[in-house]
């Protein structure tokens, strides 16, 4: 095993061993590499509360405590051929707590080989276990078909026997290049509304979200009812009526349409970047196209769920300064026939700050449909993005604002185009 183990990695030199898990010369408790091999006589979880569950294999990056005898003499520590990042100060002759790597094993021992500053090198039985896929997003969930698209997540592991595998709705999709977080393809010819999954040789995950999702659906044929049964007739409803277009750059029949207008940090653009959706009529009924959101769909678990759309900004317009202020509000803050904004402009009414370009400066998706996602639980500012002084609660669902207005004002001067469609509310 000494010299399988050499083959497969450069030790370090006693030198250089005594470099690195040394302390300066003058801390009295310095670090001191002891002679000798090291023993493990039991591995067991690093929870006091579990101390007494012993363990044959743990997950990559899940934290272990070995205790045995002589652990000082390890100068290095491999699950099978992936190096452990050693800590000196969670190591005594006795225990030692380490993080298992989190990278997958190339070449699979279901073993831990510690090596000392002799280059001698013990082993012990130990298995790490890779996790099943996990999925956090795709880059287009209303990707049409002949283009391409991207599901972001954990753990896409390929393996001859067992290959990676992804479905949609039931329905094989050919991946065409893969790394262990993300995986490109192409959307098939025919394939419909349906629930998306990943499989490899560790287990099998479905998305949270469906491709195509009409789950949760608010607004996406914004009043023109040309998205067919999906349609939920909803639209402009408030002081402003935007734009709604149906053109050569329509992912789904007609979508909403904002911007074309100079934003700069003192901007009040309401005429052009303010879209409002307040329930009822004048007559006092909140049927049909005047229903309140939450009859449409249910936000009894909003604390779990997201606000979703899809966005396209053509790279010629992008998006440079303040924030898309995202706001659902209740009865008692807005309904069609009590109009009013005082519930956004100056209050403490918590609300979502969308500014996808404040890392960089500039955002703009190449004029391609990107799906958005924005968190409920993220909804807790004011308009200038300090923290709101009340929660959202279940009664602040029956109308949606976006407005691009205040939150982030260190941007420069734009004229954005921002189009966007399929608004839902969503399990996250």
């Amino acid at each position: 095993m000494k010299r399988l183990f050499n083959s497969l990695c450069l030790l370090t030199t006693v030198a250089l061993s005594a470099c690195v898990f040394t302390a300066c010369e003058d801390e009295p408790d310095k670090y001191e590499i002891s002679s000798g091999n090291p023993m493990i006589r039991y591995i067991r979880p690093v929870n006091v509360e579990s101390a007494d569950s012993l363990l044959t294999g743990a997950y990559m990056d899940n934290n272990i405590c070995i205790v045995g005898e002589n652990l000082r003499s390890i100068t290095k520590m491999f699950f099978n051929d992936q190096e452990a990042k050693l800590v000196p100060s969670l190591i005594t002759n006795n225990t030692m707590i380490v993080t298992v790597p989190g990278q997958i094993p190339g070449e699979v021992f279901n073993k831990i080989f510690m090596v000392n500053n002799a280059n001698d090198t013990t082993s012990y039985d130990f298995k790490v276990l890779v996790p099943g896929p996990s999925i956090n997003n795709m880059s287009n969930e209303w990707a049409q078909p002949g283009e391409q698209a991207t599901i972001y997540g954990n753990y896409f592991v390929d393996d001859p026997n067992t290959p990676l595998t992804l479905t949609i709705n039931g329905t094989k999709v050919d991946i065409e290049e893969f790394d262990i977080s993300h995986l490109t393809f192409t959307i098939p010819a025919g394939l419909t509304e349906g629930p998306v999954e990943i499989s490899t040789v560790y287990g099998k995950k479905k998305a949270k979200f469906n491709y195509r999702d009409t789950r949760g659906m608010l607004f996406n044929d914004w009043g023109t009812n040309d998205a067919g049964a999906a349609s939920t007739g909803l639209t402009n409803h408030g002081w402003h009526p935007m734009k709604i277009v149906s053109d050569e750059y329509s992912i789904d029949g007609s979508y909403l349409f904002l911007g074309d207008c100079d934003l700069d940090d003192g901007a009040w653009q309401d005429g052009a970047v303010s879209f409002e959706y307040w329930p009822g009529d004048w007559d006092g009924t909140f049927t049909g196209v005047n229903s309140r959101l939450s009859d449409l769909v249910s936000f009894a678990d909003f604390a779990n769920m997201a606000l979703k759309f899809e966005v396209n900004i053509p790279s010629s317009n992008p998006w440079t300064n303040l924030s898309m202020q995202c706001i659902f509000s209740g009865d008692a803050q807005v309904t069609l026939p009590t109009a009013n904004n005082t519930f956004f402009n100056g209050t403490d009414y918590p609300r979502a700050l969308w500014t996808p370009w404040s890392k960089t400066g500039s955002y703009d998706t190449g004029g391609k449909w990107t799906t958005v996602t924005i968190p409920l639980s993220t909804f807790k500012y004011k308009n200038d993005g300090t923290v709101a002084g009340t929660p959202l609660t279940a009664d602040c669902f029956t109308g949606l604002t976006l407005f691009i207005w205040s939150g982030v004002t260190s941007g420069t001067t734009c004229h954005p185009i921002i189009r966007i469609d399929n608004i839902r509310a969503v399990a996250y």
